[in-house]
């Protein structure tokens, strides 16, 4: 991981953490987790992809997020808890919600609950090197987790209700309110950041176990922030709002082959004036903090850093708007001068001019190619494996895409007849048909959601672009991961030199129920 490139071919799946199967609702950072890097590392997968790690705001997506800084406390494992000391075993709930999609409600009240009663067993429970160890990161991330906490501390006295609707001397950050705020609600800024912490020290210890089965790990970086963020709280000259802190404009994109309206995000748009003037400076903390928790960053909607569609405030879809200029390569040769490397994966779907192009490539960003876009929706050429080179990830679908085997059966018969001329027919159905044309292509990553290892329809389908009900809860089941054909993409890694260094490790996946034995306990 010396470079911005990887030196050998590699292969991943995209799942994120919560819809890996658990003991309590949604995937935690616990026991299932630890137990899919070792069914990854035995099928010689080498990279795990994810969505943003970060705490789920409206929608509960993870694409708006209370904080681009921060960690989901949705994703603390109880388990873990218990085990490092912070429960006890009668903390646990007795019943156990081990299958079925994610009940945001109930796990929000539940992790609350659990994460409340470690922060008051803190004090009296904590080891001195548990406690140094506090204060390290609360001293080390103060940066942004000093105005998180604050931020969420409010929120909650709030009644959840968005910092726009605030009082004036929140939502406008008066100081002397700001000053007592931080006094009258100490106890809870500080439960937030032992959240953090928590959060913090499970995730470390899930990426120290990946990097030991060798296993590359893919974030997820998205290019705007939540309105209802502490970021645009606690940073507002960094945004284009009004005197009154009211965004001016909205992100989005025009029609395309997800919307025929656009889709229209309504994040805040950033002033790129305002960024230059401090080197970019909110940004270089943003992808180092990133950084310590992955390895990539998938760099979405990457071409609003060449130019992004400003919708005016209150319109209802991202039909009307226009391109203005983001801040080009000047922001990636600043991080590179403050960061070193930056092993970036640039999200160049959608609207992409030759000028988007030429930045990415000027940049050395890997693109994206997504096989689905090939044969159906979009239809662009520049999807086709035979268009691909090597610095590409190609994809067979993606978070917003349908399953291959949900999108196959959406084709027209034209498009199935062109699909059927392109793709051999090998018996495997057309979600393992995908990942055998992602795997044998030149691209130096080929990565697939994991509902396509699954062979799933679309009801394995995680999100719709453009809406907002029933996205992101789908969960795997433990039975569909001990029962998925990891021999099979074992073998292609190792027919297609994706990992596998030689043929005698496809034998240890035969011996995959071992580690799958405390993936549901």
């Amino acid at each position: 991981m010396s470079s911005d490139h990887p030196d050998r071919r590699q292969a991943g799946i995209l799942v994120h953490v919560s819809s890996l199967p658990s003991r309590y609702g949604i995937g935690d950072l616990g026991p299932t987790a630890h137990a899919w890097i070792e069914l990854l590392a035995e099928a010689g997968v080498s990279c795990w992809q994810i969505l943003p790690l970060g705490p789920t705001g409206f929608a509960d997506s993870p694409y708006q997020s209370l904080s681009a800084f921060a960690g989901n406390p949705n994703l603390i494992s109880p388990e873990s808890l218990w085990s490092d000391g912070w429960l006890s075993a009668g903390d646990l709930p007795a019943r156990e919600q081990s299958d079925g999609p994610v009940d945001y409600a109930s796990v929000i009240r539940l992790k609350t609950d659990l994460t409340s009663r470690a922060f008051d067993r803190f004090p009296s429970h904590a080891s001195p090197t548990q406690r140094d160890r506090f204060e390290k990161f609360c001293a080390e991330q103060a940066d942004w987790l000093d105005e998180l906490a604050l931020f969420l501390a409010l929120k909650e006295v709030h009644g959840g209700r968005s910092w726009q609707e605030w009082p004036d001397e929140f939502r406008l950050r008066r100081p002397e309110g700001l000053r007592q705020a931080r006094r009258d609600l100490a106890k809870g800024i500080d439960r937030h950041r032992f959240r953090q912490f928590l959060f913090d020290e499970q995730w470390s210890a899930l990426r120290d176990h990946a990097h030991r089965r060798g296993i590359a790990l893919i974030g997820d970086m998205p290019i705007f922030v939540a309105l209802d963020s502490a970021d645009v709280w606690s940073n507002p000259n960094l945004f284009l709002l009004d005197e009154e802190r009211r965004p001016q404009y909205q992100a989005g994109v025009p029609p395309d082959y997800f919307s025929t309206t656009g889709q229209l995000w309504g994040h805040p748009l950033y002033d790129w004036a305002a960024h230059r003037e401090t080197n970019y400076a909110w940004w270089t903390v943003r992808l180092r903090q990133a950084l310590r928790q992955v390895d990539w960053i998938r760099l979405d909607h990457f071409r609003g850093f060449e130019a992004a569609w400003h919708v005016p405030a209150g319109d209802p879809t991202a039909e009307r708007g226009e391109w203005l200029p983001g801040p080009g390569a000047q922001l990636f040769h600043t991080l590179r001068r403050q960061l070193g490397r930056l092993p970036l994966i640039a999200e160049d779907l959608g609207v992409i001019t030759p000028a988007v192009d030429q930045l990415r490539r000027e940049l050395g960003f890997p693109g994206m190619r997504v096989l689905q876009f090939a044969f159906g929706g979009a239809i662009e050429d520049r999807f086709l494996p035979h268009h691909y080179d090597r610095c590409t990830v190609a994809y067979t679908g993606t978070h917003d895409n349908d399953t291959c085997h949900g999108w196959y059966r959406s084709l027209t018969e034209s498009e199935r007849r062109f699909y059927r001329c392109y793709v051999a027919d090998a018996g495997d159905g057309p979600a393992w048909e995908m990942i055998r044309l992602a795997w044998s292509s030149v691209a130096a990553w080929a990565i697939a959601p994991l509902q396509d290892v699954l062979d799933l329809g679309s009801e394995g389908r995680m999100n719709r672009p453009g809406t907002t009900d029933a996205n992101w809860r789908w969960r795997a089941t433990s039975r569909q991961l001990a029962d998925a054909p990891w021999d099979k993409l074992a073998q292609f890694n190792q027919t297609y030199q994706r990992g596998l260094s030689s043929p005698r490790e496809a034998d240890h996946v035969n011996d995959r129920q071992g580690s799958l034995g405390h993936v549901e306990r």
